[in-house]
Order: C-alpha cells, then structure tokens, then sequence
C-alpha cells in the first residue's frame, strides 16, 4: 500500500475518507477533552475538521472556532460554522488563535509531513496558546489488529478489520466499516512516535511538550517554545 486507499458510497477523499461515513461518527468524548485543555471562551482552529464532528461540539462550549479541511465535500456539511479549505502544511492564515487542536491522529503521518503539520500549528499559535493533539500511542501499535476482528465500540457503526500489518515504525492497515446497510473500507499507514522524536519534532517546530491529558498517552498539549 502506497497511498491511503478508500472505498464505499457517496464522496472518498484523496486520503481515503468517506465524506457520509464521517457524518455518521458521533464524538465519542473528544471535544471534553480538547475543552479542558482551552482556556475558557479561547479561540480554536481545527486543522482537518472533516464534517466537524469534534468542531462543532466545541463551538456548544462556547469557542469561537474555525475549521480547516482540503475537502470541499467534508465542508460543506458544516455550512453553519466558518471554515477553509487548504491543505494543513500550506494554510496561511496570517492571524493566530487561543487554540489549535490537530486530532484523528494525523499527527501519525510520515515524519516530513508530521513536522509540516507541526509548523502550521505553531504558525497559528497565540504566543500563551495551547496546541492539541491525538495520537495512535505507543501501546496501540502493540495490540490493533489482535482479536476480536471485528468492533461494536462505535455507537451504530460496525468495525472490521481486514488487516494489520507492522512494520516498525509503521503499521498497514484496512478496515471495513458497516452502518445502515452500507460498507466502506479505509487503507492507511499510521507511524508510530517515539518519546524522544515526539519531543524533537516539537522543537524544530517552536513549540514545547505540555502534558498528557488523558492515562492512555493519546491526547496531550504543547506550548510555544
């Protein structure tokens, strides 16, 4: 597999994205987290926000937001709240905000992009700001893939794992996903982070690591440097 890969009805994004799938995810605790970490009432910039699932909960707590997205069609399923299509590593936004939150695990691409995707959100940081992020971490490249095959943990969405396979510091995957009598698939790499290449990449950004807040090390802050 050389590229991300997606099938299934209704619109696949270049990164294997299936537009109506995402308008089924519900959040699943995301936007409590990233509003724990916000200063109240702080701005947010949400970099792939895809239908706004997580955007939009966190505008209910009170966040002026915007999201950014390089697909038209995730967008225009969030009509009601600002937003911009660009890619991530070359957004441009030329003013800064309280927070910017890059979740999903895009912060797992390959290290080039990873450190672009790490420059734009420093490039977009308030200099008190607080940038959020949501990794695949270390103890998920241990065990995804492992029975059970097939996961019911997404309220009306049925997942089943057609492979893994690791390849330090990588992990291939494909998975199908079956709601309402529709099935999708999804093929991506997702690269695992060392605590020291974490901390370096960081750095060569401008930015400093915050804090991990939740107990599985998938969610945590940084700050500029």
């Amino acid at each position: 597999m050389d590229r991300p890969r997606g099938t299934g009805p209704g619109d696949i994004t270049g990164d294997g994205c299936a537009v109506e799938l995402y308008t089924l995810l519900p959040s699943l605790g995301e936007p409590e987290i990233v509003h724990s970490a916000a200063p109240a009432g702080a701005s947010i910039l949400e970099l792939g926000c895809g239908t706004g699932r997580i955007l939009r909960p966190l505008a209910g707590l009170g966040h002026p937001v915007l999201g950014v997205d390089q697909s038209e069609a995730m967008l225009a399923r969030l009509p009601d709240l600002p937003t911009v299509c660009s890619p991530i590593e070359t957004l441009r936004l030329g003013r800064r905000f309280g927070v910017v939150l890059l979740a999903s695990n895009m912060i797992n691409v390959d290290p080039g992009l990873r450190r672009a995707f790490l420059a734009t959100c420093r490039g977009h940081l308030e200099g008190d700001g607080v940038a959020v992020f949501q990794q695949n971490p270390p103890g998920w490249f241990d065990t995804f893939g492992r029975s059970p095959r097939t996961r019911n943990d997404i309220p009306g969405i049925r997942v089943v794992i057609r492979s893994a396979r690791r390849v330090p510091p990588r992990m291939h995957a494909e998975v199908e996903y079956h709601a309402g009598g529709r099935v999708w698939t999804q093929a991506w790499r997702s690269y695992e982070i060392g605590g020291e290449e974490l901390e370096g990449d960081l750095s060569s950004a401008g930015l400093r690591f915050g804090r991990w807040l939740t107990g599985d090390q998938s969610w945590f802050t940084a700050r500029p440097a």
